[in-house]
């Protein structure tokens, strides 16, 4: 029996070694400078070498496993980015994963291309930060055979740093600090808007050199909805030999987290699209040569949303597309006028406004939208709309549904006392009373300063001077419900999610000189027709 019991305890310890489908290793992968970045190395204990290879570079904490791909036959390099956990080098985010002093994408892929256990075919993968890694690394190499770039954009100032030339306050110093570098905040805030510093944060100007396929998964909530979808475009539409019309694109009801206390309800079905399986068969198409018939379906699959009091619909569906938008759209201008209507007649009043104050001591709190460390997703903005330095206009109860799939825009006459300010702006779904929820949908913010691109700063404002300036909204595809109103909310500050302006002309707040109120006005007269653009279908 002790013999017996002794064989059996043998066969239990060695079960998970039976069981297991790879073989790990920490291995050290050599930059051309010497430096060494860790990396662990999951190979299939199946099969023959050489494999296809799957590479994640990551600024977190690398995978405990092969995540699947050791079990279709690929070998999988999770790598530590240059200064993180083992990995050798001082960490300076995303400024050595592209074409810059340090080459640590490129050097990374040309090491694995020499390795025995390589076949010659690599693909890229991650999300978040490990999906920005992989956009800064697309253009310096041919030799990716394809991409799965998860949450993330192409290009880091425009649609992180500084939206709407405003820096990105909380979500820019909250990672900073989970990455352990709070300190590289300071340096972001000293490169501002237009600074050549950066050209080597934006793959999406060298979309011509990008030769990989990519499936690209966004979120409408997500903190980079609108330069995950610019992404996909440019490479679709502008890319080398093999990116070139081999792009897809998934939009979810999502944000870059997993959901929590939110004010809009989801159907079931909001996660009937399961990533992962689209992935695989994306990946096994493109490295393992597998004929799934991927690339004959359509590149883009979306999600509508709709009254979440009505989940038969209109909306609430899952479709396809060949492009984004998936369908010509008309901007459609709706109205403001002085008496908080939106409307698509156009406004009759020859000095027509609305006046605000905006005080950088006490600015409007951030209620939801696209966020990462502050709560995000489609809250309820009663909480903040009722303020007085927020404008509210609004339609009349809509007589049917309307579709708005597509980017949204506002474009306002504004003017102000100060040198510079900001202007933000919210769409949200109006419910019918007695819920009389304002969800909102989308929101942004320009400076002034900025109005023009952030490569041509204007000279600061005169007193009065009425300037035309443009707030890009971002992309949705959501079907406002019968009685439901469109509101669109105007303001000056969402804070913490965009720094404050402090009005004086500096672009960060300082004790010297001093921040002031602004008193700002949005004009809505015949010559100054501020409105909101929504896309709606073009009809046949």
């Amino acid at each position: 029996m002790r013999a017996i019991r002794h064989a059996l305890l043998i066969a239990l310890c060695l079960i998970p070694d039976l069981l297991s489908a790879e073989t790990t290793q920490q291995i050290q992968i050599p930059m051309s400078d010497g430096t060494q970045l860790s990396a662990s190395l999951f190979t299939p204990d199946q099969g023959q070498a050489p494999f296809p290879v799957i590479l994640e570079r990551t600024p977190y904490p690398l995978a405990a496993s092969g995540n699947g791909w050791t079990e279709q036959g690929m070998v999988f390099v999770d790598q530590n980015v240059r200064g993180r956990y083992k990995s050798e080098g001082d960490y300076h985010p995303f400024a050595d994963e592209g074409w810059g002093t340090h080459q640590d994408g490129l050097d990374t892929v040309q090491w694995i291309l020499k390795q025995p256990w390589c076949n010659g075919k690599i693909a890229t993968v991650g999300g978040s930060a490990p999906g920005l890694t992989q956009a800064l690394l697309s253009p310096m190499t041919p030799a990716l055979s394809c991409q799965v770039i998860e949450v993330a954009c192409g290009d880091f100032a425009r649609f992180t740093a500084y939206q709407g030339g405003v820096f990105g306050k909380s979500l820019c110093e909250d990672w900073l600090k989970a990455v352990g570098v709070p300190e590289y905040a300071n340096i972001w805030k000293t490169q501002i808007p237009g600074s050549p510093y950066w050209k080597n944060y934006n793959a999406d100007d060298r979309a011509a050199d990008i030769h990989a396929p990519a499936l690209h998964v966004g979120g409408w909530w997500d903190i980079f909805a609108s330069g995950t979808i610019e992404h996909f475009l440019r490479r679709q539409f502008q890319g080398g030999d093999g990116a070139k019309g081999n792009q897809k694109l998934i939009m979810r009801p999502a944000a870059h987290g997993p959901w929590g206390a939110q004010d809009l309800k989801f159907p079931e079905n909001f996660e009937a699209f399961h990533v992962t399986p689209y992935r695989n068969r994306f990946v096994q198409h493109w490295v393992l040569g597998t004929d799934n018939g991927i690339m004959k379906e359509p590149a883009v699959n979306y999600y509508t949303v709709g009254d979440d009091t009505h989940f038969e619909g209109p909306g609430w569906e899952w479709r396809t597309a060949d492009t984004w938008p998936p369908f010509p759209t008309t901007a459609t201008p709706y109205y403001l006028h002085p008496d908080g209507q939106l409307s698509t007649a156009a406004p009759n009043e020859k000095d027509a406004h609305r006046v605000f104050d905006y005080d950088p001591k006490n600015p409007v709190p951030t209620l939801g939208g696209e966020n990462l460390s502050i709560a995000y997703g489609p809250y309820d903005q009663r909480p903040v709309s009722s303020r007085p330095d927020v404008l509210n206009f609004t339609t009349p109860p809509l007589t049917a549904p309307l579709e708005t799939t597509g980017n949204f825009t506002v474009e306002l006459y504004v003017s102000t006392d100060a040198p510079d300010t900001d202007f933000t702006a919210k769409v949200v779904d109006i419910y019918p009373a007695p819920e009389s929820r304002e969800i909102l949908m989308l929101d942004n913010i320009v400076r002034a300063k900025y109005r023009d691109g952030a490569e041509h700063p204007a000279a600061p404002l005169n007193p009065g001077e009425i300037v035309r300036l443009r707030i890009d909204l971002g992309p949705i595809s959501w079907i406002f419900n019968t009685n439901h109103k469109i509101g669109l909310q105007l303001s000056s500050s969402n804070f913490p999610r965009f720094e404050i302006n402090p009005n004086n002309g500096q672009e960060f707040p300082t004790q010297t000189p001093p921040s002031r109120t602004a008193h700002n006005t949005v004009h809505m007269s015949t010559h100054q027709t501020s409105a909101l653009l929504l896309p709606i279908k073009k009809k046949d």
